[in-house]
């Protein structure tokens, strides 16, 4: 009996690396299948984070949420993220042999390098994309200082 799966990466000579390898498909394959998208595909929600000089921009996925179900919150230096993707309410006329979307709540904390504007904070949410813009307070601010020559 395997109970490992079938589909196998090349193995090194090296026993420690087989084993290694021998652990991570056991791992995988025994959370193969389960709603987990904190483990399948790393932290949740997705985003992704831009820097200029004035402000910080973050575009984070959150499909199937409504901005009601989203809440923002900034503490020092420290965004917050978090909400709750609702399930829908299905009708049980047929019968399902495969779910992957998932439901739940979700969190995320964010350290921040500047200090925002906290007054100025703006955030929307359409088709399924989240975009937080955090300006910078004046102290944040680059300073570009001119080089005098002698």
């Amino acid at each position: 009996m395997n109970i490992l799966p079938a589909k196998r990466r090349e193995r090194s000579g090296n026993q420690l690396a087989k084993l290694h390898s021998d652990m991570d498909d056991l791992f995988n394959s025994f959370f193969e299948g389960w709603d987990t998208p904190f483990l399948s595909r790393g932290r949740w929600p997705v985003m992704d984070i831009g820097e200029t000089d004035n402000a910080i921009t973050i575009k984070a996925e959150v499909p199937g949420c409504k901005a009601e179900d989203i809440d923002i919150s900034v503490h020092g230096n420290t965004l917050t993220v978090s909400g709750e993707k609702k399930h829908e309410e299905e009708k049980k006329e047929k019968d399902y042999y495969h779910a992957e979307r998932s439901y739940g709540s979700f969190r995320r904390n964010l350290t921040l390098s500047a200090e925002l504007d906290a007054d100025e904070i703006e955030a929307s949410c359409k088709d399924g994309v989240l975009t937080i813009t955090l300006p910078k307070s004046e102290k944040a601010k680059a300073v570009k200082v001119k080089v005098k020559g002698q």
